[in-house]
């Protein structure tokens, strides 16, 4: 699936296990891509639009702990549809860069690998959701599970999330979920080591997209 049809835009995800801080990485990179003159709109998943941000605090409320592994997989691609039909569809077709924090890679590394639920099942209910749009690369920032959690414990004041209960080996399993997810579309992703310096994660980031743009 490409987001061809029909559609001028161009669609940049990120994504990446809890810790690598993509979220920060890429504010910078909108406010850089935004100076340079390009028009960008930044959102994220699950939200970006006031019902997906609902669905958003659903999923992720850490008194939700009793959540089905299937309810979790079905709200997250409710979350999706949403967005894309009501922000990001109409964005492409004005012909702006979108950049977003996660997308349905994440879903075939959390709910398809680490719930267990199958990769190809997962991405079967995601394929519904989407249509024919996938980005035209992901930004897959690397970091080993325990500097991700390590950076989590140390970051005061972060939101705690459903997904930050998790131990260590569910985190393991999301990193071997994305692995799965690129070896299935390999030409799409672009790695960063995530465990570098923050200057220098932003740096590496702008350097891979840029090349492409």
């Amino acid at each position: 699936m490409n987001v061809t049809t029909g559609r001028k835009g161009k669609f940049i995800t990120v994504e990446g296990g809890d810790g690598a801080g993509k979220s920060t990485v890429i504010v910078r990179m909108y406010e850089e891509l935004c100076r340079r003159g390009m028009d960008v709109l930044l959102t994220r998943e699950p939200g970006g639009i006031d019902i997906a941000e609902q669905i958003r605090e659903i999923i992720l409320n850490p008194t939700h702990t009793q959540m089905d592994r299937r309810t979790e997989a079905l709200l997250y691609a409710a979350a999706r549809r949403q967005h894309l039909a009501e922000k990001v569809f109409p964005a492409l077709e004005a012909g702006k860069l979108v950049l977003c924090d996660r997308f349905i890679d994440s879903s075939l590394a959390y709910q398809g690998h680490a719930r267990g639920l199958g990769i190809d099942e997962v991405y079967a209910i995601n394929r519904f959701a989407v249509e024919d749009c996938m980005p035209q690369w992901t930004l897959f920032f690397e970091v080993s599970p325990e500097v991700g959690l390590n950076r989590i414990n140390a970051t005061k004041g972060r939101e705690v999330n459903r997904l930050d209960l998790e131990g260590l080996r569910f985190h393991e399993r999301v990193r071997e979920g994305y692995q799965l997810a690129m070896a299935r579309d390999p030409e799409r992703f672009i790695v960063i080591d995530a465990e570098q310096e923050p200057d220098q994660v932003f740096a590496s980031a702008m350097e891979a997209l840029l090349a492409r743009l």
